[in-house]
């Protein structure tokens, strides 16, 4: 359902939660193909090559990763500990915490395992250029841009489009069991 002057705040704080739990599946699908890659990374025949440096970056990887990943999904065991006792509020905020955790290992993890990549295949100075490169990218379009454009308390924002805890009047597409 879309938000609605109408929408109650159960509706609301149900909506909201299926609409996190929307985003970290997308998420949480990147993450475990990331993290398998690093599990068994060291098992390959050119690991043993790897740099002190480059073993301690895919430390840091795969730490991150772990971390990443078990913030991404514990939305989810949140839910099952909390089910049924009308506690969704105090479940949204958790879950959104959890959730911008579990992305900010995930920058880490995704920022040094392009560094161990890039160190192995080229020369250090590429290495850094290239993982500066792709830290902001990730850093603008995960961190500036989401914080440049947050609307602080307007109905829209300067593209013209509704905000989504906005209160609209129109029932936009079709409804979701939230």
């Amino acid at each position: 359902m879309a938000p609605s002057s109408k929408e109650t705040e159960k509706q609301r704080w149900d909506r909201n939660f299926a609409d996190l739990l929307q985003e970290l599946r997308v998420a949480q699908t990147g993450m475990q193909i990331l993290f398998a890659f690093l599990l068994t990374l060291p098992f390959s025949s050119g690991f043993p090559k790897a740099t002190f440096f480059q073993k301690d970056v895919y430390m840091v990887a795969l730490i991150s990763a772990a971390f990443a990943t078990a913030l991404i999904i514990s939305p989810v065991a949140f839910h099952r500990a909390l089910f049924r006792q009308g506690r969704k509020p105090e479940l949204v905020r958790y879950a959104h915490r959890m959730a911008t955790g579990g992305l900010a290992c995930m920058l880490v993890s995704m920022v040094s395992s392009v560094l161990l990549v890039t160190d192995y295949v080229l020369h250090a100075r590429w290495a850094v250029v290239l993982t500066a490169v792709a830290a902001g990218w990730f850093a603008t379009f995960w961190v500036i841009l989401p914080i440049t454009h947050r609307n602080w308390g307007e109905d829209e924002d300067k593209d013209g489009f509704v905000l989504d805890d906005s209160p609209v009047s129109v029932s936009i597409g079709a409804d979701r069991d939230a």
